[in-house]
């Protein structure tokens, strides 16, 4: 589906609901009240379609100050992050350069949430680590004010290891998975010899009893996979410091379609792949490898000031202009 209007039209607030409607959360703000429209009190985006042939309806409820609502075929679920484990969306918006170009951060969240969608028995274990990692902190920072003991350290160490070994592994087992499509992906698109390295650092109760003294007066703990990085790679080069824009936005789209065509052979019902402004900064050549690419997969919303900026014929054609969506003809 190709979804063009003008600039400020509202594309990318049609991708966004329905990025909320499959997903539960927007892929550009984390406040439920922005995605409310002034004046009102709350937002409703309903979805109907097919998954596996079988008719599929959501609906989600949001407000300013109310609790999200989800329902998933009539039946509620119990969070909108349940709606994640039943259907799959990789979205590309222009922010999303921030995975090469941004901090190690950014890239933990890409991939743990690429595990989650991969390895979805997985899903929460960033999280559990997270809070591991918290707790321990918290011991520490107790420690050095004088009001608990090193001793009270030691359960925390042994479940910030046993959680950190297990995300580390998981983490290397996903840019596994998506090494060899990532890298085909980025070469049809022109970057050439595209790698993903992920080396977790060291990490048992050995290496952070040795190094306790200056996680103590730091009231952090300073080695983990909650600071490992990603290095996202063309040929020897860290695309991050030496990669041009072009190369961090073929990049993206690379582990995006790589992610997507694992997701279909996993699950037998592909993603839909949401593409906000992709083809405007791309040369033709991309672009034509690009829509040779996405004509594979059979969900794909793309977006575009003009429908001249893809290089093939979509099934579907919607114009958008302030407040109003119309289909026009493909041809």
């Amino acid at each position: 589906m190709l979804v063009t209007g003008e600039n400020g039209a509202g594309k990318t607030n049609l991708l966004e609901s329905l990025h909320v409607g499959t997903q539960g959360f927007s892929p550009r703000s984390r406040m439920d009240a922005q995605l409310v429209r002034n004046g009102a009190t709350r937002s409703r985006i309903q979805l109907a379609g097919e998954r596996a042939g079988v008719p599929t309806t959501v609906e989600v409820t949001l407000g300013a100050r109310e609790t999200k609502q989800v329902t998933l075929n009539g039946s509620p679920l119990r969070s909108a992050e349940s709606l994640r484990s039943e259907l799959a969306t990789l979205v590309f918006t222009p922010d999303r350069l921030s995975v090469v170009k941004g901090g190690p951060a950014v890239r933990r969240a890409y991939f743990d949430r690429a595990m989650g969608r991969l390895l979805p028995a997985r899903a929460t274990l960033h999280v559990e680590y997270g809070a591991a990692v918290g707790q321990r902190n918290a011991m520490l920072r107790r420690i050095a004010a004088g009001v608990s003991t090193t001793e009270a350290l030691a359960p925390w160490t042994t479940q910030v290891v046993r959680l950190g070994t297990e995300l580390a592994e998981s983490r290397a087992e996903v840019v596994a998975l998506l090494l060899a499509g990532f890298a085909a992906r980025a070469a049809e698109l022109g970057l050439d010899d595209a790698a993903l390295e992920y080396e977790p650092a060291q990490l048992s109760e050995e290496v952070l009893h040795a190094r306790v003294d200056r996680d103590l007066e730091r009231g952090t703990t300073g080695i983990g996979p909650h600071l490992d990085d990603i290095v996202i790679r063309g040929g020897s080069r860290d695309l991050r410091s030496f990669g041009s824009q072009g190369e961090q936005r073929v990049a993206v789209l690379a582990l995006l379609l790589a992610e997507a065509g694992l997701l279909h052979e996993r699950r037998s019902v592909p993603p839909l792949v949401l593409l906000d402004d992709v083809l405007s900064e791309l040369d033709t050549g991309r672009r034509h490898a690009l829509a040779a690419r996405l004509s594979e997969l059979t969900q794909v919303v793309v977006t575009a000031t003009g429908p001249e900026f893809l290089p093939a014929k979509p099934s579907l054609r919607l114009a958008v202009t302030p407040g109003r969506v119309t289909r026009e003809s493909a041809s």
